[in-house]
């Protein structure tokens, strides 16, 4: 798949270091990956963006960031209050297809949720996903109330006739509760989609080598991965400590 968008089910739930870890495990697999972020928000210009921490993490990948705006808010809404020209999907998706022209792989992160408005219109990143007929990384986190979330997300992807790849857990706690625990298993379920990989909590306070050598071991074979997420469920389901980085 030459462009894979990288959504979530919220905001703050690990995307940016899932996204890295894909590239990272791409990379080990000697495949060239760019990463495309539509609209940075809440940040300076002088500050670390989402595309450049996952290339601070992943390595040597190209990194491309469409428009950034101050307030930590919707992109839309951003833009509007800066007074600035919002990003349309259109544009992501020519974006994303010039990345792609000379790349074996582009991830496309979004900002918060798959229905977050990008511009006046309405235009989303399920709508830039559509017209680049992409398939979609859906980042959860683990506990209480992420399978309405997901099953939510499933349902708009499925209703504007998306492929869901699959679902990643954004931030693995090392000390799962009972929902955490249980969500494993459920987590496929509301999404009717597999789990594709359960990234530890922290782990992108790593340093950056040491991240790309483990980066695959939290992620399934789909995502050139070696995570085993049959024996990870079992595993946590029976009790066991899980999730060290």
């Amino acid at each position: 798949m030459p462009v894979m968008i990288v959504t979530g089910t919220g905001t703050e739930i690990g995307k940016t270091v899932v996204t890295a870890a894909v590239a990272a495990a791409a990379l080990t697999q000697g495949r060239t990956v760019a990463v495309l972020k539509p609209a940075q928000t809440g940040l300076r210009p002088d500050e670390t963006g989402d595309a450049a921490e996952v290339a601070r993490l992943a390595g040597a990948v190209t990194t491309a960031e469409l428009a950034r705006f101050p307030d930590p808010l919707a992109p839309a809404t951003a833009a509007r209050r800066a007074g600035a020209a919002p990003v349309h999907p259109h544009t992501v998706a020519v974006a994303a297809e010039k990345l792609a022209a000379e790349h074996d792989l582009v991830l496309v992160e979004g900002a918060g949720g798959l229905l977050v408005r990008f511009d006046e219109s309405g235009g989303t990143l399920a709508e830039a996903a559509q017209l680049l007929e992409a398939p979609v990384l859906v980042v959860a986190p683990a506990g209480l109330g992420t399978l309405n979330a997901t099953a939510l997300t499933a349902e708009a992807l499925r209703s504007r006739s998306l492929a869901l790849l699959g679902v990643v857990v954004g931030s693995w706690p090392a000390a799962p509760d009972l929902a955490a625990r249980c969500n494993l298993t459920d987590l496929p379920e509301a999404a009717g989609a597999p789990l594709l990989g359960a990234v530890p909590e922290g782990v992108g306070a790593l340093a950056p080598e040491v991240f790309r050598e483990r980066a695959a071991s939290w992620l399934a074979p789909g995502l050139d991965g070696c995570w085993d997420g049959a024996g990870f469920v079992a595993e946590v389901g029976s009790g066991a400590a899980f999730g060290s980085a």
